[in-house]
């Protein structure tokens, strides 16, 4: 009998932390013994270890900046309709082919409404035929109209079998940021956060003193890269060596602004991140999901500027609950300024490393673990 198989829609607009997450998932469900079928929506600006699962690359889509307002294709034009129906034949295409036991979607229909045009299709074409499962993060962007939570909840209802939450119940709920989350009660799976899968420490190493800014795709990562910079001879770390991480996404007149110096170095993201954390004297970050859980594993000493602009309300709330708990320094976005950013960077440099966060962090294990045993039973059916 062939392994069970996950057909796993991923669409990421604008940062990376979507497909960081989804990696680690993909990961995980491989070393469970399932066959994946990794579907990518937008343009890779890096390369995910898929531990050998199958790459279907739907012609690519990224949002033009952070209203989420217009979404751009492979020729940098607006997409239209002749491009939507070419993504939707080729979605339709890829699940036939597949003939998978588990379609995995991340995020809609709690997001990713503009692609109705071919999830709807997909949930249509895979009624009846697999197992239907939305995989979502902990905290979302509350809706606003209550006919939009009224259509997530009638959807969930009809197409979908479960929804693996990638939180812990008991850091926040789901009601939290989706107040009909009792609606679907039933449907719910708190699996724990996904801090990757590569064990839950990282290597220590005698401290450098370095003091790590990042912001993980840099789409949104301008300013605060900015501000940072212009921070260091305002903190007491001045002298210390500074490194800054680019992400793929920083905006060029950004890059262009960070120029190394002595003590300052400038370079792109690195595999290593978690040990450049564990032995940073600070980190100066945003506060994006994979982030939050890189610093939580590491304890590292953290200064987060959650991205707020837009009315992007997620990392905020992540942030402040973190804060609240002593895990985390904390600056407002509104409130960002080099003096600012510098006083903080000294009050965590000060403290200890912060005490172990009392979370679930065994979340791709667990949700590959709850992904097989669906799969399992709908072969056995």
């Amino acid at each position: 009998m062939s392994r069970p198989r996950v057909f796993f829609y991923v669409q990421h607009l604008l940062g990376i932390g979507h497909t960081v997450r989804a990696a680690a998932l993909t990961r995980a469900m491989r070393r469970t013994g399932l066959a994946v079928d990794y579907v990518s929506g937008g343009f890779d600006a890096m390369d995910q270890d898929l531990d050998g699962a199958r790459i279907v690359r739907l012609p690519p889509v990224r949002s033009r900046d952070a209203t989420f307002k217009v979404y751009l294709g492979e020729d940098g034009a607006p997409i239209d309709d002749d491009w939507r129906a070419r993504r939707r034949d080729a979605l339709l295409a890829a699940y036939r082919e597949s003939a998978a036991d588990i379609v995995l979607i991340e995020t809609f229909p709690f997001g990713r409404w503009p692609f109705r045009f071919e999830l709807l299709p997909l949930l249509e074409a895979a009624r009846g035929e697999a197992r239907i499962v939305c995989s979502l993060r902990d905290v979302l962007v509350p809706k606003r109209k209550p006919s939009r939570l009224d259509a997530i909840v009638e959807l969930i209802g009809e197409y979908f079998d479960a929804v693996l939450v990638h939180g812990d119940a008991d850091f926040i709920r789901l009601d939290a940021t989706f107040p009909r989350a009792p609606a679907i009660a039933d449907r719910l799976v708190y699996t724990g956060y996904v801090a990757d899968d590569e064990g839950q420490a990282a290597a220590r190493r005698t401290p450098t003193a370095e003091v790590l800014v990042s912001a993980g795709g840099g789409g949104t990562g301008g300013a605060l890269m900015r501000t940072a910079l212009a921070a260091r001879p305002l903190s007491s770390l001045k002298h210390s060596p500074w490194r800054f991480l680019v992400g793929p996404n920083l905006p060029a007149d950004d890059r262009a602004a960070l120029q190394a110096t002595d003590g300052v170095t400038v370079e792109t993201v690195r595999s290593d991140f978690r040990t450049l954390l564990a032995n940073a004297a600070v980190s100066i970050s945003q506060a994006g999901y994979n982030t939050v859980m890189d610093v939580l594993v590491t304890r590292a000493r953290s200064v987060m500027v959650p991205f707020s602009s837009h009315g992007q309300t997620e990392q905020a709330m992540r942030a402040r609950l973190m804060a609240e708990r002593g895990w985390i320094h904390m600056v407002e976005e509104a409130d960002l300024t080099p003096r600012r950013l510098a006083a903080e960077i000294d009050r965590a440099a000060a403290g200890g490393r912060p005490e172990a966060a009392p979370l679930d962090l065994n979340g791709a294990h667990r949700s590959a673990a709850v992904l097989a045993e669906m799969a399992a039973a709908r072969k056995a059916s």
